[in-house]
């Protein structure tokens, strides 16, 4: 399949487009795309199967100008075509996957925007309804093709019965989230936009004790865009929705959750789905900038080829910078082709990617382009200044401008190529506001996309940066790099917040993650301790949540757990940890943070003695007392592992001394 995509355009199709066959494991291959039958000229995109119950079936999706489904039953000697159904081939590179029943050599299923079936040899279809939209792959048990499981853009589901019903997609955490803010009320929300969802808010803790959707709400339908949430009103949230309902044109939302409404308050109403870039007064980008003052809560920001402000909650706009990209119109044509246009506008380019404003100084404006260009203006956007670093490889998408919290004048900017095919990290860091721009990539892995940096806003030189595999931290602005462990998945991090003394992480494919406390890398030190120092690090200030009455009430059986009908939805399995501890993870829920106070302590090594651990009140009074005494209940039983260790207690005195039963 000849295909490719960078920042600007998207192709499929062309000569090097075929389809192959070998018959001795791979060794010799031999073009079976130019035996009669098949589709000649241009070719694009192919999806192929080899029936199970017929080997010597087979089945290919092929983009072309002739497109459809095409069949052989000699191997690929000859073929005929099936069904020319433009249905099975919308938006071919998205799309195109085809799957042989694997015990009716006359059933075929073609996974598209809708999910297809022909049990007529591929001549006629009908839809097979599934729970989410995008679907993109089938798996179907060879030993029984009642059994299925297909992956679509909200998920992956099951079905026992050849796909007349499915399960439901809430079962694991994979929303794809592009962009995250975070609100201020108690506990914190996050919100997010997910790839071909809806945009969501999640609470950070749930009086249940696990976070449900029903503790989940819908702000607005935004899927790709950037999401902010007011200051002072965090039922007021606005959104990029360029890819989803009503979507397309730079569409910008306004949600009051009061009200349970939203209303389109687009920075300019033209039509852009379908139009070449250039034809545009203004372009937005996939996911453009909408980000509020920190100076004034009712002054918005929204980024495309030029910036927008709007001061009335988005009635009306006005440009304040003129166009921030290259503005190359050797870049700025319709997507797609040679073989199929594609109008989505995930190519809209020469836009913000990013921007700030100093928390420092009002009026102090930063801006990247997708492009690779980095401007800031000292004086509301009157004028501007191209301070591109010098060292940043031409057409650079520069994803993040950060301002130090800790100083006016030190700005941090990631950077990413990975779509030119260059997969260097690029850090830049500037102590001039951006007079002159130093590498800070330091030992950062090669291979590595770079696509966010926050910096730390109590400990000056800790940086966290988010890259296409997981999360990465320095102590000492830059020098050095550590990635970060405490069971993240490998996916890639789009975003990330820093809430308080927690670290959020929006990730794109396992939805988001939470590290609930990034107290000791705030305070551990960079310098050489005595060899054997033990640290205990000073706890952060804890609140016990209030939790409905029967959270904690399960009813168990064959491993799992299910929550009772108290409305509350929940199923949970044990696992037993390494340290002899077990907990509940759950299959259909998110994790609430940790019930009680958060204890760190460091060892250096791991020691022979037993360790002691003594809680007492403000006049030095126990309350309790813990140790490493393998005799201990594990949930209850300090660890001893070189390195750093966690140990959680409820903020509750002991419980009544339980009595002798010869006494009783």
């Amino acid at each position: 399949w000849q295909a490719h995509r960078n920042f600007w355009h998207l192709s499929s199709g062309g000569p090097d487009s075929a389809l192959f066959r070998s018959t001795d494991g791979g060794d010799t291959w031999s073009e079976v795309s130019k035996h009669p039958g098949f589709p000649s000229g241009m070719l694009g995109k192919i999806g192929v199967t080899v029936s199970p119950a017929q080997s010597n079936r087979v089945w290919a999706l092929v983009e072309c100008e002739k497109a459809g489904l095409y069949r052989s039953d000699d191997c690929g000697d000859t073929w005929q075509l099936m069904s020319p159904n433009r249905d099975l081939l919308h938006r071919p590179w998205y799309y195109t996957h085809v799957f042989a029943d694997t015990t009716h050599p006359d059933t075929v299923y073609v996974t598209n925007f809708q999910m297809w079936k022909s049990t007529d040899g591929g001549k006629d279809f009908h839809e097979v309804t599934t729970p989410h939209g995008d679907n993109h792959d089938l798996w179907i048990d060879p030993f029984n093709n009642q059994r299925m499981v297909q992956g679509n853009d909200g998920g992956a589901n099951v079905s026992f019965n050849g796909g007349e019903t499915w399960s439901t997609i809430y079962n694991q955490s994979t929303a794809q989230i592009y962009r995250m803010d975070i609100d201020n009320q108690f506990p914190y929300r996050v919100y997010g936009t997910q790839q071909d969802n809806t945009s969501i808010s999640v609470p950070s803790a749930a009086e249940w004790g696990v976070i449900t959707m029903a503790d989940c709400t819908i702000p607005g339908t935004g899927e790709s865009g950037f999401i902010t949430v007011h200051p002072e009103d965090p039922n007021i949230v606005y959104v990029g929705c360029v890819g989803s309902s009503p979507g397309g044109n730079g569409a910008l939302q306004r949600y009051d959750h009061s009200t349970r409404q939203a209303r389109l308050i687009n920075v300019w109403p033209e039509q852009q789905t379908g139009v070449p870039q250039r034809e545009l007064k203004y372009r937005f980008a996939w996911t453009f900038p909408i980000v509020f003052s920190p100076h004034d809560p009712n002054t918005l920001y929204a980024g495309g080829s030029h910036l927008f402000r709007t001061r009335n909650e988005g009635q009306s706009w006005e440009a304040i910078s003129p166009d921030l990209s290259r503005n190359d119109p050797e870049k700025l044509g319709s997507s797609g082709g040679p073989l199929t246009g594609d109008g989505a506008s995930a190519e809209a380019y020469a836009s913000l990617a990013t921007f700030a404003e100093s928390p420092h100084r009002p009026g102090e404006l930063w801006a990247g382009t997708d492009d690779g260009l980095v401007h800031t203006s000292k004086d509301g956007g009157q004028n501007w200044r191209n301070v591109t670093p010098k060292a940043m490889p031409d057409l650079a998408y520069v994803g993040t401008v950060e301002i130090s919290p800790h100083d006016a004048d030190t700005i941090y900017l990631t950077a990413t190529r990975y779509k030119l095919d260059d997969y260097d990290p690029y850090l830049f860091q500037s102590k001039d506001g951006g007079k002159s721009w130093q590498s800070i990539a330091g030992d950062f892995p090669d291979g590595e996309i770079t696509r966010v940096l926050r910096t730390d806003p109590v400990r000056a030189g800790l940086l966290f940066v988010g890259t296409e595999t997981g999360v990465f931290y320095t102590l000492n602005d830059g020098r050095n790099w550590i990635r970060m462990q405490g069971g993240i998945p490998v996916a890639p991090v789009y975003d990330l917040k820093i809430k308080d003394s927690d670290l959020v992480a929006a990730t794109h494919g396992r939805s988001f993650w939470i590290l609930d406390d990034i107290t000791p890398l705030r305070k551990i030190s960079t310098n050489k301790r005595k060899k054997g120092d033990l640290v205990l690090f000073k706890p952060r200030p804890t609140y016990r949540l209030k939790l409905q009455w029967a959270s904690g009430m399960i009813f168990t059986g064959d491993g799992k757990a299910y929550g009772p009908a108290f409305g509350l939805p929940g199923t949970t399995y044990p696992v037993k940890l390494a340290d002899g501890t077990t907990e509940r993870r759950h299959l259909d829920a998110g994790e609430n943070p940790p019930a009680g106070a958060i204890i760190y302590y460091w060892l250096d090594n791991t020691p022979e003695d037993e360790l002691a651990l003594s809680l007492q009140d403000a006049e030095g009074n126990t309350i309790t007392q813990f140790s490493s005494d393998e005799s201990q209940d594990p949930n209850q039983r300090l660890t001893k592992h070189k390195g750093m260790n966690r140990f959680i207690w409820n903020i509750r005195y002991p419980g009544p001394e339980k009595l002798d039963p010869d006494l009783v």
